[in-house]
């Protein structure tokens, strides 16, 4: 393993274990009832016969299906019941992932953000490599030796600001303000980031994991205008430990403003309880923001798990 370490562009406090320890404490005494999200249909037979219609269908986190200029991508997938190194503990999925595997289209491009367990899952990876050999795994600096140790063979390790090609597309690593660990001593040992993916004259940006920085108004600089934006809204409470790492609602707005999104999409809410804020809040600090924001209606949107969105069209429930 590497010894050398990460760090984000713009500093920050960083927490302490005395930190970590205080907020498993909250996290226990604070921890959210469960809700009941409701699921939207889909139609998998017209996804995998697609082939030209820009499409986004919420499997649940921050996994995608994104049809996108003709490429089938899978963004941080988790098919796992737990975002957890153990099968038995950890934080448990709320909601079944609303596309089911078995259904996926040919798969291209699976895009991984960071090495966390509710965005990087080892059997969900394992699964994709055997079922979709011909896949192309793009993944931050440092994160190519895990998946060739796993049997995938196109892996694109990239760092801040790299880019290759996809065929007709290009896929671009951004840099988030996070941090990474599957362990107790790898802290910081592999990149975080995110992505913007350009095809057919379109741009996606997926945002992976991040608190708010001056980053995104980096990323506006280069990249604005984008297409089509996919930004977190949870996991954001206790705001004294989460800030510097996950956005709340009212960050995510400033980050669709900082990008010059026409359209931007909620994620990282409503699947796992990671954190101490209502799991059905997000959605409506959201709308709150947007109007407070005077940003045009519609211009933000929330899906429901499994719920389909066409780019420039109203949502398709099949």
């Amino acid at each position: 393993m590497s010894t050398a370490r990460f760090h984000n562009r713009y500093p920050h406090a960083r927490p302490t274990a005395r930190d970590f320890w205080r907020l498993w404490r909250e996290y226990r005494r604070n921890r959210p009832p469960r809700v009941a999200f409701p699921r939207a249909g889909n139609d998998p037979a017209w996804l995998g016969a697609n082939h030209s219609a820009d499409t986004l269908t919420w499997v649940g986190h921050d996994t995608f299906l994104v049809q996108w200029g003709g490429l089938n991508l899978l963004t941080d997938p988790i098919y796992g019941e737990r975002a957890s190194p153990l099968p038995f503990a950890g934080p448990k999925r709320l909601v079944p992932p609303a596309l089911a595997f078995e259904r996926l289209p040919p798969i291209d491009v699976v895009l991984v953000s960071h090495n966390h367990y509710d965005h990087l899952d080892a059997p969900t990876i394992k699964r994709l490599i055997h079922a979709h050999p011909h896949t192309h795994f793009v993944v931050p600096k440092g994160l190519r030796r895990w998946f060739t140790r796993r049997g995938a063979s196109r892996v694109i390790e990239l760092d801040w600001w790299q880019s290759a090609p996809l065929g007709a597309a290009t896929v671009t690593a951004v840099p988030a303000q996070h941090f990474t660990s599957r362990g107790l001593r790898d802290r910081n040992r592999t990149l975080w980031c995110g992505f913007v993916v350009e095809a057919a004259g379109r741009k996606l940006y997926f945002a992976g994991d991040t608190g708010y920085s001056r980053d995104f108004a980096d990323i506006g600089a280069r990249f604005a205008p984008i297409d089509m934006a996919l930004i977190p809204i949870g996991a954001y409470e206790p705001r004294w430990f989460m800030q510097a790492m996950h956005v709340n609602p009212e960050d995510a707005v400033k980050i669709h403003q900082d990008l010059g999104a026409r359209l931007s999409v909620a994620m990282h809410w409503g699947t796992f309880c990671l954190t101490t804020e209502p799991l059905d809040e997000p959605p409506r600090r959201l709308a709150a923001a947007c109007t407070a924001a005077g940003l045009p209606a519609g211009c933000f949107r929330v899906l429901q798990h499994g719920e389909t969105l066409q780019l420039g069209t109203p949502p398709v429930n099949r």
